[in-house]
């Protein structure tokens, strides 16, 4: 017998010998174990053939641990509760009352729309454990497609991963109100080749946006300050050290103007999964998610 059968033929017998280890006692390990004595003392017969050692050795009315039997708990101790609790934990994802989600959503829905769902979300499910991670959208993507999220909110969504819509958010040029375009009720993008962008590093979709509509209007944006935190951003924007092209803010800064671009200027959201089966409490935060579009879209 090779080293990987020898596993998997002990595996189902080390809830007995750690039963009966701790117990000192064959009936009260049988007991604890919910199974005849009979089948326990059966168990801790076949793993010690297995092993070709004796586990335990008589004292008084119970049972102690051999020297090998010492060695072998040494090892194995924590083993089967380990066990039990993932197994357990397994069996919560599969209970849509219960369970982990792993969810993600972009820097650009942080402060109201996607926390204040989640406390709607967590008031209805309150067993339902919530993993939270924050990034921008490649970082999500990634993070998707290597398992390591359930859920995602994108904008815009990528083209390789199952996507439900959940709407549009609109993005606007966002200047101090002591601007000079401050007034505008609107504008063209080509009136802005004269000024000064605050916007994120290239590998965020907003820059990308930023250096894609700016070439069709036939510039190229001189960006004086790059960074990657929006409310950082609206700060340095709200004292003057530039303008920005940015979704509306969940919550309005008083120094900031905003100011309508001429043309379709938004991007897609969209709820975001992996290709494999979710589990039902993912499932019921996905539904949960969709039936409440209207409250994420910021437009």
């Amino acid at each position: 017998m090779d080293e990987n059968a020898d596993a998997q033929a002990l595996a189902p017998l080390l809830a007995a010998f750690d039963a009966a280890a701790e117990e000192g006692h064959f009936t009260r390990a049988a007991q604890r174990l919910g199974v005849p004595q009979s089948s326990l003392s059966r168990r801790i017969k076949t793993i010690e053939q297995t092993l070709g050692v004796a586990l335990f050795q008589p004292v008084g009315r119970g049972v102690t641990l051999t020297p090998q039997g010492r060695e072998l708990y040494a090892h194995t101790r924590g083993l089967v509760r380990a066990l039990d609790d993932a197994v357990r934990r397994v069996r919560a994802d599969a209970d849509p009352d219960s369970g982990l989600v792993r969810f993600g959503f972009p820097l650009t829905l942080g402060p109201v729309s996607i926390p204040t769902l989640l406390a709607q979300f967590h008031t209805g499910a309150p067993r339902i454990r919530l993993h939270l991670v924050q990034a921008h959208g490649e970082a999500l993507a990634d993070q998707v497609r290597a398992g390591a999220l359930d859920l995602a909110v994108m904008i815009p969504p990528p083209t390789d991963l199952p996507t439900v819509p959940l709407g549009r958010q609109r993005i606007d040029l966002h200047v101090a109100r002591t601007h000079p375009l401050a007034g505008r009720t609107r504008i063209d993008l080509a009136d802005l080749a004269g000024e000064s962008f605050i916007a994120n590093p290239p590998s965020y979709q907003l820059r990308s946006l930023l250096d894609t509509w700016c070439a069709a209007a036939g510039f190229t944006p001189r960006v004086a300050f790059e960074i990657t935190e929006f409310e950082t951003l609206r700060e340095l924007v709200a004292l003057g050290l530039g303008v920005a092209l940015l979704p509306a803010a969940e919550q309005p800064h008083p120094d900031l103007a905003v100011v309508p671009i001429d043309g379709e200027r938004d991007r897609e959201i969209g709820l975001v999964s992996g290709d494999h089966r979710p589990t039902l409490a993912v499932a019921r935060l996905r539904d949960f998610l969709i039936a409440r579009a209207a409250r994420i879209r910021v437009s």
